[in-house]
């Protein structure tokens, strides 16, 4: 079994609604997973020891929250080459945070990213059945990936 970590930051709660859902699927496909606000995440050594990463973000005037970019930074460090990842986040109109991470995830930080890309979900379907059910989804293909 595989342990995987959905770290995430929001602000409105609907991307803390996606990542316990994307960790549902992970949970579904039979692998741990782990959910933290990544404020939580005080230093590189509380990133070790996971098969794969989850990040996500809203988007905020078409680009990641501050806090995910600090973050990203923090992850930097912890040489996470190799290890599988993916990216998601909520939006109202334009949805750019999920592929900005996901681009630093694969060309910075050298992960084996999930063939499916970053994931984005407008926020009026984040409490739709069709939302929560394409999170999982998105938790189970990065599983799929990691074996």
């Amino acid at each position: 079994m595989s342990k995987v970590l959905v770290a995430y930051d929001s602000r409105t709660g609907n991307t803390e609604k996606m990542a316990e859902a994307v960790a549902e699927g992970i949970r579904m496909a039979g692998h741990e997973a782990e959910v933290k606000k990544i404020t939580q995440i005080k230093n590189e050594a509380e990133l070790q020891g996971y098969d794969a990463y989850v990040l996500g973000s809203p988007t905020y005037h078409r680009d990641m929250i501050g806090t995910m970019k600090t973050f990203l930074f923090l992850a930097q460090k912890a040489n996470l080459a190799g290890k599988v990842g993916g990216a998601f986040g909520s939006y109202t109109h334009s949805g750019d945070a999920p592929a900005i991470i996901f681009d630093t995830m694969e060309h910075v930080f050298k992960m084996k990213m999930t063939n499916l890309g970053s994931f984005n979900l407008k926020e009026a379907l984040v409490d739709a059945a069709e939302g929560l059910r394409a999170c999982q989804d998105y938790g189970k293909a990065i599983c799929a990936q990691v074996g």
